[in-house]
């Protein structure tokens, strides 16, 4: 076969993988699911912490599955399971592993909220929790997002102290260079309308001298009395 035909063949084949590409990257980025912004979270022990998730589909959803999972370096398992019929529906458990693990999640006002509620933390607590959904309606896509909780016996507070003091004086310093412009642009100002005015008294000078004899840019001069 020639080059010609060798190369026809491959620039087919690329098409075809980028059609492909481009066909199912939709399916790909239809099915989003998130637990915030943070990526791990941190909890006093003997409290409770909401554990969020919350997902989106841009093909809606039935009879849609999730799970909260837990693991660490010892263990892993699955803490609850469960259904969302619809839009119309809240989420229903099917399994629990942890009498400690409520369901706080609703799909009221398209919120599609499927977030647990851990009571009475344990050190033991501290691990990876990971949300997973999966829709049936996308052909069984999927998706998952994990958020990492961090039990402490107390939690430290945050000395903002430097950052306040460097915050103040970046501030300070735009402050000045504020006051520098605009002291410059008030004295320029001053400047200018200073010289006009100068400008003017000389004009009117000039004009009130050449007058007397019509002459322009000299005096009149004196002339001595005639003898009789």
């Amino acid at each position: 076969m020639s080059r010609d035909g060798n190369r026809g063949n491959t620039q087919a084949r690329w098409l075809g993988t980028g059609l492909l590409g481009l066909f199912l990257l939709p399916m790909y980025l239809s099915l989003e699911v998130s637990v915030g912004k943070a990526t791990t979270i941190y909890a006093i022990n003997g409290s409770s912490i909401l554990l969020p998730c919350t997902f989106s589909s841009c093909y809606g959803f039935e009879n849609l599955y999730f799970k909260w999972s837990y693991n660490n370096s010892e263990t892993s398992r699955i803490l609850i399971d469960g259904i969302v019929k619809n839009d119309k529906s809240d989420p229903k458990v099917r399994v629990k592993d942890d009498d400690r693990i409520t369901l706080e999640g609703s799909t009221k006002e398209k919120t599609n909220n499927i977030s647990i509620l851990l009571s009475d933390l344990e050190f033991s607590d501290t691990g990876r929790y990971t949300c997973f959904v999966r829709n049936p309606k996308e052909k069984d896509l999927n998706n998952s997002a994990t958020i990492f909780l961090q039990v402490v016996e107390k939690l430290e507070k945050v000395d903002n102290t430097v950052t306040l003091i460097i915050l103040a004086v970046v501030g300070g310093v735009i402050g000045l260079l504020v006051c520098i412009l605009l002291l410059k642009k008030l004295i320029t100002f001053i400047l200018k309308k200073t010289r006009e005015k100068k400008k003017e008294c000389l004009v009117s000078s000039s004009g009130n001298d050449n007058t007397e004899n019509g002459l322009p840019g000299s005096k009149a001069e004196e002339k001595p009395p005639t003898k009789v």
